[in-house]
């Protein structure tokens, strides 16, 4: 069952490769970038990260077909842009873990129990 779940990822990340790669250099390049961050701060389980990456591949394609600029997608800051992409996909993000196993470690240390399970401004 595992094996097969990661040979329907790898075969889900190709196909994504490969859709990416149908793009104008200038989109290319952007969309390289943003994967690029996206692999250092999106989720970490590989079903998430490729739904997440098939997702972007569907906007710039969107964005190449309405012939939307690429600053129109992502704006005068592409890490706003990024990081609120991200949000969109907070499952299995490694930050989120961290920032829960913080917030519990420090209640438990001074006996304050917030009863959130939500990282810091990721209040629902």
């Amino acid at each position: 069952m595992f094996v097969n779940k990661m040979i329907a990822e790898k075969r889900r990340y190709k196909q994504y490769k490969a859709r990416v790669k149908q793009l104008p250099a200038n989109y290319l390049t952007a969309i390289e970038a943003l994967e690029r961050y996206f692999m250092h701060f999106g989720p970490g389980d590989g079903d998430n990260l490729v739904s997440m990456l098939e997702d972007l591949a569907d906007l710039f394609e969107q964005s190449v077909a309405d012939q939307t600029p690429i600053r129109e997608v992502v704006g005068d800051d592409p890490v706003e842009f990024a990081d609120e992409f991200l949000r969109n996909y907070p499952e299995g993000q490694w930050i989120q873990r961290e920032q829960r196993r913080l917030i519990t470690a420090i209640d438990n240390a001074t006996g304050t129990a917030t009863g959130t399970d939500s990282p810091r401004g990721q209040e629902q």
